[in-house]
């Protein structure tokens, strides 16, 4: 019963929850399996990190991608997870789950990738092993997302209100002030490949491009393969009913006039003009319930 109940919440649970769900899992599997095994958790995961070496990464591709959702330390994911949460809710207030999802993989995939070249081009990194794990490119592209298309949104830091701007900006800058003398510069990079796709993204989306409608489609494109196929009905239709194709038509125009969604396009339009902070508690409790919806 407990099973079915977790299952159950796991499947009616925001993408949100859903990332820090499986991270979670991931985490807990490396840490138990390294102790019931007496091994380390990169040892154990070792096949899905990303490896900075050209010649293992050709033989690891995948890792391009699973190492954003590993971590072997707890305030490692703790961080990332609580960040993840917070800014997501307000990803997910004006965009849908299918774009959370787009930001966050790519900006996983561009971390990993600068993380890669840096290694291998970057004269002070060149030379050295390595590999990469953890969510924080992922993580910072949602950050530097939302901070760039509603720069102007608060949220409440202890006793100041706070822009998203300003903690993207801040987020950003402790990552460079850092890297001259960190002992993890690979990942602190990876951070930075994050950061810069969300920032393209949003500007981009602001100009009235989608730069991740390509993945979007990929994406469903990877999902209808695992679809079962619809089987084709017996039957054929010999009629068609000019009653029942008058009513479709009536449904599907005042489908397209559904005053929520009209309501919604106009938030959205004054979002891009004037930011999150113009817009007036009702319409953004509004927004808050539609986004749930």
């Amino acid at each position: 019963m407990a099973t079915n109940n977790l299952s159950y919440q796991f499947k009616t649970a925001n993408i949100v929850i859903k990332l820090i769900a499986i991270n979670a899992i991931l985490f807990l599997f490396a840490t138990l399996g390294s102790w019931i095994f007496k091994t380390s958790p990169d040892a154990l995961m070792e096949w899905f990190v990303l490896p900075a070496a050209f010649n293992a990464l050709i033989i690891q591709f995948w890792g391009v991608l699973t190492y954003s959702f590993l971590h072997f330390g707890f305030w490692h994911i703790f961080w990332n997870m609580l960040m993840l949460y917070w800014f997501g809710q307000f990803v997910l207030n004006l965009f849908t789950e299918k774009r959370f999802l787009t930001i966050y993989l790519l900006g996983a995939i561009c971390g990993g990738l600068l993380f890669v070249l840096a290694y291998n081009f970057l004269p002070v990194l060149s030379g050295h092993s390595g590999y990469l794990i953890g969510a924080s490119a992922a993580v910072l592209a949602i950050v530097i997302f939302i901070a760039t298309y509603t720069p102007n949104a608060e949220v409440r830091i202890i006793f100041f209100n706070v822009k998203l701007w300003q903690i993207g900006l801040f987020v950003v800058l402790s990552d460079l002030v850092q890297l001259p003398t960190s002992g993890n510069a690979g990942g602190l990079i990876a951070h930075m490949g994050g950061a810069l796709f969300g920032y393209m993204y949003a500007m981009q989306l602001k100009k009235g491009n989608d730069i991740g409608a390509w993945f979007e489609k990929l994406m469903d494109g990877i999902v209808n393969l695992f679809k079962p196929g619809k089987k084709k009905s017996p039957l054929k239709t010999v009629h068609k009913s000019k009653t029942h194709k008058r009513a479709t038509k009536k449904t599907t125009s005042s489908s397209a006039k559904n005053p929520n969604q009209v309501k919604i396009d106009a938030i959205l339009d004054k979002i891009s003009k004037s930011g999150y902070d113009s817009l007036t508690k009702e319409e953004k409790d509004f927004l808050f319930k539609a986004g749930k919806e």
